[in-house]
């Protein structure tokens, strides 16, 4: 299946006028997660990328430890959907077992899901590193980054989530209708690889995406909106650096527990 599909639209103008034109629309289709024979999530996402996706998300759901963990990945399409079959090592199972009775659908997030409130704050074994990316190096990354988003160039509705080395060069990207969805991407496709100086999302920062890029080990994460006050709680916990509403002309710095960007670094 395609990641985008042309369409009849109708331009309406201030002046009166109006004009046929064919749009690409960007594709959502439910994806159904199966691990080890148990229905797992449904995810509403962009059918791209689902072996990416399929490591990231079970890295970020604690589901397995490394890529190692996962046996086989097999995506297949059929007339309702998508769906995703992975296997995974013996040691992993108990949590699917553990888990998959509370699960029967998902938007797109990590936690809509889960059984109750306490299993909100799951482990987070890793504390972000002082980071290495000045701040001219996220503008430059946010400068460049539509040139790396070939699917919402041609939709416009999609978001993208980017590894950035400390000079600001995009490493890599992923695109998706989900934010969560893209960040779970971009996360499988790293996994093992050398950590980024920071990951750029075309979101806003809530828990969950605090809580992903921790999981990969991103000294920092750069949002062009806003963080909630759960994010910022949780950055704040794991000395994650946080900046958000990424504009051209500025940032703003909402976490900088290093006093990377708020003093002269050393």
């Amino acid at each position: 299946m395609n990641a985008a599909e042309d369409a009849a639209l109708t331009i309406l103008r201030v002046d009166g006028s109006q004009a046929a034109i064919d749009r690409a629309i960007a594709c959502e289709v439910p994806v159904a997660i199966e691990i080890d024979g148990f229905g797992y999530a449904v995810m509403m996402m962009t059918p791209q990328d689902f072996g990416d996706f399929a490591t990231g998300f079970l890295l970020t759901e604690r589901l397995i430890d490394a890529p190692a963990d996962i046996l086989d990945i097999d995506p297949f399409e059929t007339e309702r959907g998508w769906i995703v079959r992975v296997a995974l090592v013996a040691r992993c199972r108990a949590r699917i077992h553990d888990r998959v009775r509370h699960r029967t659908s998902d938007t797109s997030c990590g936690l809509c899901g889960i059984s109750g409130l306490e299993q909100v704050a799951r482990p987070v074994t890793y504390r972000a590193a002082r980071p290495t990316a000045p701040a001219p190096a996220l503008f430059a990354a946010l400068a460049t980054l539509r040139a790396h988003q070939p699917l919402n160039v041609q939709t416009g509705a999609v978001h993208a989530a980017a590894a950035c080395d400390a000079a600001g060069t995009i490493l890599a990207v992923r695109e998706d209708v989900g934010r969560h969805n893209a960040l779970d991407k971009l996360i499988g496709h790293l996994a093992g690889a050398t950590v980024p100086a920071f990951i750029l999302v075309t979101s806003r920062i809530s828990y969950e995406m605090v809580d992903k890029a921790l999981v990969i080990g991103a000294p920092i994460l750069v949002g062009i909106s806003a963080p909630t006050t759960l994010a910022l709680s949780h950055a704040r916990t794991h000395d994650l650096t946080l900046v958000a509403l990424a504009r051209p002309d500025a940032m703003l710095v909402a976490h900088d527990p290093f006093g990377w960007f708020t003093t002269d670094p050393e």
